[in-house]
C-alpha cells in the first residue's frame, strides 16, 4: 500500500482495536455507537474500516480500546526470506525517514517462524535496509519510538500494522495519583458497560481508591472523549503528519468538545481511606469532572428508596490486605442492599464464595496481570 498522507484519505483503511481478554463484546458494541464503519466481533481485539479520520476518532473517543492500530498490508511468511521481501514491498517513507525513530513487536502464533524477538529483528532489517537505499540514512531504534510497528503472524501469514496510539490509550492523561493497587482506566470504563450502566441510574463506587470508576463513569455521562486529556497520539509523530492533518485533527477536537453532554447522573466515590480520598478528588479535578465524595466504609451503605447501581474492584490480598472476613462481610452488606444491581472486578475468588445468590453474570478478566473475576448481581 503506498499512502499519501493522512488526510488524503478518503481511501478506506483496515484498522484494529486491540482489548483486554473478555472486554471484545462491550468494544464492539461501544466502536458501532460512535458510528466507526464496518466494525466486527473478534476475540482479541475489534477490526473496522474507515478513513485515517475514524482511526483518529478511535483514538480520541475509545473507552474500552488499548490500542488502535492501522493495516499496512498482509502477505505470506513462511521463512525470514519472505519475510523480509514481504516488509520491503511497504513504502515506508511515507511514514518514517531517517529522522524519526521505530521499534518492533512482533506475535507469532502457529507459524514455522517461532522465536518472536528474531522475528522482529528481521522486520527492522527490511526496514532499516530499505530506508539506507533510499535516503542514505537509516532510522534509529527507540525505547520510545516517533513510530511504533507491530506484526501478527499467524499461520505463516504476515499481518503488518502501525500503531495508532503510541502509548496505551488507558493512559489519559488526569491520573495524577493513585492507590496501591490502580485499576486500568479501560478495564473500568469496560466494567461500566458489562455492568449494563445507562448513564442515568445513580451510581455508587464505596471502595472508590484513587476515584477511577467514578471518573470514567463521569466522563462518558458527559459525553468527554477521553483522548482529548492526552498529550499527543503515536500518528502525531510520524512523518505523514503534517500542518494539514494537525489542523483537521484540531478540528476534530473541536467538534468533540462541543459535544459534551449538560446534565449527568449523580456519581458517588466512597472510602474508608480518607488519604486515598484526596488522590482521587485530584484525580477528579485533572479530569474535569464532579463527584460526589464520602469518607465512609463499604459497610455504612444503607438501603433507600431510589436503587442504585454499585460498580467497584473491592481490595484483595495480592496487592492489599484482605481475607475471608473482609470479603463475608462485603458482600453480606451487598445483600442487604435489596433492588440494587452490584457489579465486583473480584481478584479473590471469597468474593463468589461469600454470596449466597449466584451472580446472573460471570467472567474472567485481567487487571494488568492479575486474574480476576467480574461479577454481577441483581440483589432480590
Amino acid at each position: 500500500m503506498n499512502f499519501q498522507g493522512q488526510c488524503a484519505a478518503d481511501e478506506k483503511l483496515e484498522f484494529h482495536a486491540s482489548a483486554i481478554a473478555g472486554t471484545e463484546e462491550v468494544l464492539c458494541d461501544e466502536l458501532r455507537e460512535l458510528g466507526l464503519p464496518s466494525v466486527r466481533f473478534n476475540r482479541g481485539g475489534i477490526p473496522f474500516r474507515g478513513t485515517w479520520r475514524d482511526g483518529w476518532r478511535a483514538c480520541l473517543q475509545s473507552r474500552i480500546a488499548q490500542r488502535i492500530h492501522v493495516l499496512l498490508a498482509r502477505f505470506p511468511a513462511p521463512s525470514p526470506a519472505v519475510l523480509y521481501t514481504g516488509v520491503q514491498s511497504v513504502a515506508w517513507a511515507r511514514h518514517l525517514t531517517s529522522k524519526q525513530t521505530f521499534s518492533v513487536h512482533a506475535v507469532c502464533r502457529g507459524s514455522q517462524l517461532t522465536h518472536e524477538g528474531v522475528t522482529a529483528l528481521k522486520v527492522k532489517d527490511a526496514i532499516v535496509d530499505q530506508l539506507r537505499a533510499s535516503q542514505g540514512l537509516r532510522p534509529n531504534v527507540s525505547d520510545d519510538p516517533d513510530v511504533r510497528i507491530f506484526l501478527y503472524l499467524a499461520n505463516d501469514k504476515a499481518s503488518l500494522y502501525l500503531d495508532m496510539s503510541g502509548e496505551p490509550l488507558h493512559k489519559r492523561g488526569y491520573r495524577r495519583d493513585t492507590g496501591e493497587a490502580p485499576l486500568r482506566e479501560t478495564l473500568a470504563a469496560a466494567l461500566l458497560r458489562m455492568a449494563g450502566w445507562d448513564r442515568k441510574t445513580r451510581l455508587i463506587d464505596p471502595m472508590c481508591g484513587s476515584g477511577t470508576i467514578a471518573i470514567e463513569a463521569a466522563l462518558w455521562a458527559a459525553n468527554i472523549a477521553p483522548g482529548l486529556g492526552r498529550e499527543r497520539f503515536g500518528f502525531e509523530r510520524w512523518a505523514s503528519f503534517g500542518a494539514e492533518e494537525a489542523q483537521a485533527l484540531r478540528d476534530l477536537k473541536g467538534e468533540l468538545r462541543s459535544a459534551r453532554a449538560g446534565q449527568t447522573p449523580r456519581i458517588i466515590a466512597a472510602d474508608m481511606d480518607a488519604a486515598v480520598l484526596v488522590k482521587a478528588q485530584i484525580n477528579a479535578r485533572a479530569a474535569g469532572v464532579k463527584l460526589a465524595f464520602r469518607e465512609q466504609s463499604v459497610f455504612d451503605l444503607q438501603v433507600d428508596d431510589q436503587p442504585a447501581l454499585i460498580v467497584t474492584n473491592p481490595p484483595y490480598g495480592v496487592r492489599l490486605e484482605a481475607d475471608q472476613l473482609f470479603a463475608r462481610k462485603v458482600m453480606a452488606t451487598f445483600c442487604r442492599l435489596h433492588g440494587w444491581r452490584v457489579a465486583l472486578l473480584a481478584g479473590s475468588p471469597a468474593y463468589a464464595q461469600e454470596m449466597s445468590p449466584r451472580p446472573c453474570q460471570r467472567m474472567e478478566l485481567l487487571n494488568g496481570d492479575l486474574p480476576c473475576e467480574f461479577l454481577l448481581y441483581d440483589i432480590p
